[in-house]
């Protein structure tokens, strides 16, 4: 039986091989132009956000027994809880520098422990058999040992670096467009919008320019609305981003919810403020640079400038010298 008799009447296996290979081709462009879209930031902080405000839901609406934990089959999980890390002293620390981040689930926590635990024997048997067993570098024993040594200290503060690399980043991106975020917020208190409201709108608004302090306000809105004292919402705002700037705007928030003070005057006060706070760290850089050049240009300009200077003149006493 061969393969035409399969095919419709009047349809050869050149006509069937020619329209697989356009099917084929469109699948290729339609999965290229699907790979190649911009992913929009918005719809996975949304995903975040709403999940977020589903725990709390059911937190708020849950019973105040104690529920049944779930054992984890994890194998991070499982070694955490283990020697019992989670449960420590230090996993309250450990959590608010993950607030600082941005990572607020309890994954990040666990994580954080696993690799504090286990990098340090990873980056230590790993620089063992590459110094001792394989001999990758040709070194002495006593550098073998400081390589060693360093991997394992590479491995033991990794973790803190990186997270204290993170929390710096995402302030500094919150200290920037603090006084912008704080000028939206006065057009919508003037609007009459609340508190929750303008949080919500701002949100949106600096979604696509400065995510991060779009996600707090957002988190912050949502946390206005469902837990019961206010107060401790703004607290929270203030306790994840750990900066003096959001202190003193949680502060003013405070004060105009509990006293009742017109919050758009407040609200241009401080972008006034943060707007000068801003211009001065950017003037105290500038005055640096100087001091902070001079080691280069010592350095790294005057040898060059010796040499293009007084090259030719010991060029030409050298001749001379030659000649006489």
């Amino acid at each position: 039986m061969s393969i035409e008799s399969f095919l419709p009447a009047g349809m050869t296996i050149a006509d069937a091989i020619v329209i697989l290979s356009s099917l084929s081709a469109l699948a290729v462009v339609t999965l290229v132009w699907y790979a190649l879209l911009p992913a929009d930031p918005g719809v996975r902080r949304a995903k975040v956000l709403a999940a977020q405000r589903d725990l709390m839901r059911s937190g708020a609406i849950a019973p105040t027994r104690r529920k049944e934990r779930k054992k984890s089959l994890t194998m991070m999980q499982m070694l955490v809880n283990q020697f019992k890390l989670a449960r420590s002293q230090q996993a309250k620390k450990v959590s608010e520098k993950m607030l600082q981040c941005g990572w607020r689930s309890q994954e990040a926590v666990v994580r954080y422990f696993f690799f504090k635990m286990t990098l340090p024997f990873a980056f230590g048997i790993f620089a063992v058999l590459c110094t001792y067993v394989v001999n990758v570098w040709q070194l002495e024993d006593h550098m073998k040992a400081i390589v060693c040594i360093g991997a394992i200290a590479a491995g033991l503060y990794g973790p803190d670096i990186i997270i204290k690399n993170a929390a710096q980043k995402r302030q500094e991106a919150i200290r920037k467009a603090l006084p912008d975020t704080l000028d939206l917020m006065v057009i919508c208190a003037e609007a009459g919008l609340s508190l929750d409201a303008t949080m919500s709108r701002v949100s949106q608004e600096m979604e696509k320019t400065t995510p991060e302090i779009a996600d707090e306000l957002a988190l912050t809105g949502m946390e206005l609305g469902f837990l019961p004292d206010r107060r401790q919402a703004l607290r929270n705002m203030a306790n994840r981003s750990s900066l003096s700037v959001m202190k003193g705007l949680v502060n003013t928030l405070m004060q105009s919810e509990r006293y009742g003070t017109p919050l758009a005057g407040s609200l241009r006060v401080m972008a006034a403020e943060s707007r000068n706070e801003r211009m001065m760290k950017a003037e105290e850089k500038a005055a640096r640079l100087p001091a902070m050049m001079t080691v280069p240009m010592i350095i790294f300009i005057l040898p060059p400038l010796f040499v293009v200077l007084l090259g030719p003149a010991g060029i030409s006493t050298y001749d001379n010298f030659i000649k006489m």
